[in-house]
């Protein structure tokens, strides 16, 4: 029998997955939970010894003979300082301990509470990871809980042998064991350059069994041509699914953008279930598209291996099950090498493609997504195109660039508006060809001070889209919904770039309609200027984001109840009102 406490069954079931056993436990009252499960577990080997110095430099010993992680588990307060002597040798030894400090509510540190420290991080540099556990009362909580303990675990051996520390808080250990069944945590498995032959083979084993195969690949700033390669054979050998966003610079043409195809706003999630994979391959690092939103609604139905270089635990779609500690092309190159001679059929390949070939990009009247559009559509070969973030992202990976060698860039690994054009001039100055970033009027302003910088190249080209604020906040809700809005969170304003632009050299160009865009598009291709170009096209927040709004719908694919369901709700809010609608649930409640 077990405890009802999720994250000690979390603990419990992935230790008995990686084979730990041996446990040294010593008498207290905040870990009874756990020395009443485990005691009772036929699968440990459990010692008891009191003093908690003793305990820990025991299970020291134990790991350095046996030469595996050994488990340590004490009450809460001093007790868990009085393992900080073993817990230091251990680090300098390579001993595998595995430190359970108990805790109490975490709202009650430094409230005077009886047996109680600050237990988190107390071991400093002598462990090599510490977590702290959540209170488990939600699927999200038990997710964090089982990525914790599975990095914990992981630490003990990778990049050397060492302690790590699980702090485990609970609102009280006063509860029975009385659960029958054990909770089947979600185990992560570590693959290294050094891990044995079998264990890569049986992962080749488990790819060549599958059908619906999805690679995603993430920001990639370079990729290697042999990288590319290795795509194209991989996906000739798998039949697999290819998606990269443009920021993943990946260089295979029959790659799919996965952004407006896969949009939330575009396809429901009970339509995905239709192209759900059963292993998704994660390359790359950051993904902006609502791919990652759609997975994560359908976590634990798949697989996701990450392929990470740095052996991080990147659990980004809510299913990882293995980590790939190696380049993107070694991972290739061995499933490559390792695949079956049996030809695989495309059926699933052939289902995703021909869903995506139905995306249209619709008419739309002057707005930033024509002038983003037009952009795109004419970047010459091989040039650098810089996005901001949001609307300079969505639009241009929704509406398509000419090929994929167009190095794109963007700062999404905090996707932050601060710093996009000195990003962008670092980049210009470091290229011969025509460099464009395309930039909003706040993410501009923020950073303007950039354009004194006297070494920017006369290739570079600046498309900002000033539209008087912060056009996200009118895609993400409305005036309706929010009438003040601009008052602060779009922070509308009436600033234009021009007196500053033509002040540090630039050659400017102000728009309003499609004709006058189409005018200046002539100057700002030509790559002969002898200073760089600066286009300021002004729209309006509402039109922006009703148009971007009109293309999702266009493609939009739904099932039929949702579909009904969604017209329903569309009625009633324009009948009524979002206003109305929240006072008769307030009064509801």
């Amino acid at each position: 029998m077990y405890t009802p406490l999720k994250s000690y069954q979390v603990i419990i079931s992935l230790l008995k997955q990686n084979n730990i056993r041996h446990l040294v436990l010593s008498a207290g009252t905040r870990n009874i939970p756990f020395v009443q499960s485990v005691e009772n577990d036929s699968f440990f080997v459990c010692y008891s010894v009191v003093d908690e110095r003793s305990a820990a430099y025991m299970a020291l010993g134990m790991s350095l003979r046996l030469n595996e992680p050994v488990v340590i588990s004490c009450t809460s307060s001093t007790a868990t300082c009085n393992y900080f002597p073993a817990i230091a040798e251990a680090y300098h030894q390579g001993g595998q301990l595995i430190v359970l400090t108990s805790d109490r509510n975490p709202a009650l540190l430094n409230q005077r509470e009886d047996q109680m420290i600050d237990q988190v991080g107390m071991y400093g540099n002598f462990v090599k990871k510490c977590v702290n556990l959540p209170i488990i009362n939600t699927d999200e909580d038990l997710w964090f809980c089982e990525r914790l303990v599975n990095e914990a675990i992981i630490s003990t051996y990778q990049h050397g042998k060492g302690p790590v520390q699980i702090n485990i808080p609970m609102l009280s250990y006063y509860s029975r064991c009385n659960e029958p069944d054990l909770l089947n945590a979600r185990k992560i498995d570590l693959y290294s350059y050094e891990t044995p032959a079998k264990e890569w083979k049986s992962c080749a084993e488990i790819l060549n069994s599958k059908k619906r195969i999805m690679i995603i690949c993430g920001q990639n700033n370079y990729t290697s041509p042999e990288l590319n390669n290795l795509l194209k054979l991989f996906g000739e050998k798998y039949k697999n699914v290819l998606l990269a966003e443009y920021m993943s610079n990946i260089e295979v043409e029959d790659a799919i953008n996965p952004f407006l195809p896969f949009d939330t706003h575009t396809l429901s999630s009970k339509a995905f279930a239709d192209f759900l994979p059963e292993i998704v391959i994660s390359l790359g690092t950051n993904v902006m598209s609502g791919i990652k939103a759609q997975l994560r609604q359908k976590s634990g139905r798949f697989e996701h291996w990450g392929v990470e270089e740095s052996g991080n635990v990147v659990d980004m779609y809510k299913s990882l099950t293995k980590v790939f500690e190696c380049s993107q092309e070694y991972f290739l190159r061995y499933f490559i090498e390792n695949a079956s001679e049996e030809e695989k059929d495309n059926e699933y390949l052939c289902k995703v493609k021909n869903f995506v070939e139905d995306i249209e990009i619709p008419e739309l009247p002057y707005s930033n997504n024509t002038v983003i559009r037009k952009l795109a559509a004419q970047i010459p070969d091989h040039s650098i195109l810089h996005l901001s973030i949001n609307n300079s992202i969505r639009i241009v990976n929704y509406c398509g660039l000419p090929n994929r060698t167009i190095k794109v860039y963007s700062n999404i690994g905090t996707h932050g508006i601060d710093g996009c054009l000195s990003s962008f001039i670092g980049q210009a100055v470091t290229s011969d060809r025509l460099s464009f970033l395309i930039i909003g009027d706040l993410s501009f302003f923020y950073d303007m001070g950039a354009m004194r910088i006297r070494h920017i190249p006369k290739t570079a080209r600046i498309l900002m889209v000033n539209n008087y604020g912060g056009g996200e906040f009118h895609y993400s809700t409305t005036l309706a919904i929010d009438p003040t809005m601009d008052l602060h969170t779009s922070a509308a304003h009436t600033t234009e770039a021009k007196g500053w632009v033509e002040s540090v050299g630039f050659k400017y160009f102000a728009v309003h309609n499609d004709a006058e865009f189409d005018e200046a598009m002539r100057v700002f291709l030509d790559n002969t200027s002898d200073s760089p170009i600066f286009i300021e096209a002004f729209s309006d927040m509402e039109i922006d984001a009703t148009n971007t709004h009109k293309m999702e719908r266009f493609n939009l694919r739904e099932t039929t109840n949702e579909g009904i369901k969604r017209v329903v709700k569309e009625k009633i809010v324009s009948k009524v009102g979002y206003k109305t609608i929240d006072n008769i649930i307030n009064k509801l409640k």
